[in-house]
């Protein structure tokens, strides 16, 4: 399976943990695919999704505009509609709904040709799970440094 990384939402792994992971279409106009096939230039910092009549769409999520575009540019900024079926969209709809969770962008990428979104339902981190997360990382590189100094040593 070739899959060509676009990009991804540090900031998302950061401040939320992710409890599943889903794949979406996503619906484009012509201008943001050639976008980001030439720039490969899309920002998910402030993304997430939301729902409206039994749709699902990505909000915040900013698409450079395509330099040959002219007059048929795209809004950089515009709501587009994720392309999930129905029922996967209902049942993330009820989970968001009910148990204070939210649907963020992990990553998008080429597959096959055609753009995906990594969908991921989330919760938000507290500051001190944040603050666990740094140290827990602090002290599994001073762990690979130690074992490294050993094998040269």
């Amino acid at each position: 399976m070739s899959e060509k990384l676009i990009t991804t939402n540090r900031r998302a792994g950061r401040d939320y943990t992710v409890l599943e992971r889903f794949e979406a279409g996503i619906a484009l106009m012509g201008t943001e695919v050639k976008s980001l096939r030439t720039k490969g230039s899309m920002t998910l910092k402030d993304a997430y999704a939301d729902f409206e009549k039994g749709e699902m769409f990505l909000i915040g999520a900013h698409i450079q505009p395509y330099e040959q575009g002219n007059i048929f540019n795209h809004d950089p900024e515009r709501p587009r509609k994720l392309l999930m079926h129905k029922r996967e969209i209902e049942r993330l709809a009820q989970r968001v709904a009910e148990k204070g969770l939210t649907v963020a962008p992990l990553r998008v990428y080429f597959k096959r040709g055609i753009v995906k979104v990594e969908l991921g339902l989330c919760r938000g981190k507290h500051q001190f799970d944040k603050r666990a997360a740094i140290k827990k990382r602090e002290s599994d590189r001073e762990i690979d440094r130690a074992v490294k100094q050993a094998r040269r040593g």
